[in-house]
């Protein structure tokens, strides 16, 4: 277990193509799995090594995720010494970029006793042994180590993700680019690293010194002027939730049994998230449910397959759910037919409606704003 080290989640996550699920919150809050909220699996990554003081760094929206944080207690973080730390900016805070936010509140890291950090994103979906990483990083003896995952569709997959070039024998970093979708095998950044605190540190003042750099990352790959940087390969599950297609296909892939017992049955290694204390979800005679997800205090009467299915929905008589996410608090009244659609939360489907996308262009129905 890691005893002397800090975790930072960076949230300034590109949004650019996953808009019309993150217009009122981070892709950090995105519920995941029927249960589960995007940032649920790297904040638990983290406990599970025996983190103990994590900060989290929002930008704007974070009402959602603030509400789902709480004080922390589902990853045993609400402690009287270290904890987790939730940084919540404005948007008009946030125009410096991430490594203006760190700096603004360097308190943060003069204050923690750890020697050591480990930066990542919360968009990187999986279930690593984080102590593997830091044993790696440790016996390299250099100063950064980066976490990297190779993929043989990059046309398709991790657009606009870091890519990396590593030297196969010594496993350092070599030069950084960017995935364009264009060719098929990439070694893919999966923006964890782990460093010193204080030379992360030295990393936020020298770019507080530069007028145009404004992303974190972009200053760690631009160390590689300066020092070796290490490389650590992981082959688990990995999925990067960036565009609406990505968030559709994770959610879709967590129905089969072999990327659920890579995420789910761990038992080393759970993935915690807030308890919400609900009724079962209750079966209506007559209904058909086939290779589906339910949360709780749903009302199934109708017909559902090969779904994720989030709490209080209510599926009615005669209605027909296949390839589709539908989030909280959903009504699909009688007669509806949806097919590869992502419902957010709080909205009725009318009777007899017939909604249809397909797994590359999922369409999606936006959240409805419960305040008149």
């Amino acid at each position: 277990m890691l005893k002397d080290y800090m975790a930072i989640l960076n949230l300034a996550e590109n949004e650019n193509h996953i808009r019309s699920l993150t217009a009122n919150r981070p892709i950090a809050s995105l519920p995941l799995g029927s249960r589960y909220r995007v940032i649920d699996f790297m904040l638990s990554n983290f406990v599970n090594c025996g983190i103990k003081n994590v900060g989290i760094f929002s930008k704007s929206n974070s009402r959602s995720l603030m509400d789902h944080i709480g004080d922390g207690k589902p990853w045993d973080l609400n402690r009287k010494i270290d904890g987790v730390f939730l940084f919540h900016h404005a948007l008009g805070d946030f125009v410096g970029g991430d490594t203006k936010v760190l700096k603004n509140n360097m308190e943060y890291f003069y204050r923690s006793k750890s020697k050591n950090v480990i930066l990542a994103s919360s968009y990187m979906i999986c279930n690593m042994d984080l102590t593997k990483v830091v044993d790696a990083h440790e016996q390299s003896g250099k100063e950064i180590t980066v976490v990297y995952t190779k993929t043989q569709e990059a046309d398709k997959k991790f657009v606009n993700c870091y890519t990396l070039d590593v030297e196969e024998e010594t496993g350092l970093l070599k030069s950084v680019g960017k995935n364009a979708g264009v060719e098929k095998d990439a070694n893919i950044c999966m923006e964890i690293f782990v460093m010193s605190k204080e030379k992360l540190v030295s990393l936020i003042y020298n770019c507080a010194k530069k007028i145009n750099e404004h992303n974190i990352y972009n200053i760690l790959f631009d160390e590689l002027a300066n020092i070796d940087i290490n490389t650590y390969y992981y082959d688990g599950f990995v999925s990067c939730i960036n565009t609406v297609a990505a968030y559709y296909e994770t959610n879709m892939k967590m129905l089969d049994l072999d990327v659920s017992n890579q995420l789910f049955r761990l038992t080393d290694r759970p993935i915690y998230t807030k308890i919400k204390d609900e009724p079962p979800t209750q079966y209506i005679k007559g209904c058909h449910v086939e290779n589906v997800l339910i949360a709780d205090g749903c009302v199934i009467e109708g017909n559902i397959k090969n779904s994720l299915i989030g709490r209080y929905v209510d599926v009615e008589e005669g209605a027909e759910v296949s390839d589709c996410i539908i989030l909280q608090n959903i009504r699909i009244h009688k007669g509806a037919k949806l097919s590869h659609v992502i419902v957010d939360k709080n909205v009725d489907i009318e009777p007899d409606t017939i909604l249809k996308g397909n797994k590359v262009f999922p369409l999606v129905i936006e959240k409805k704003n419960l305040v008149k």
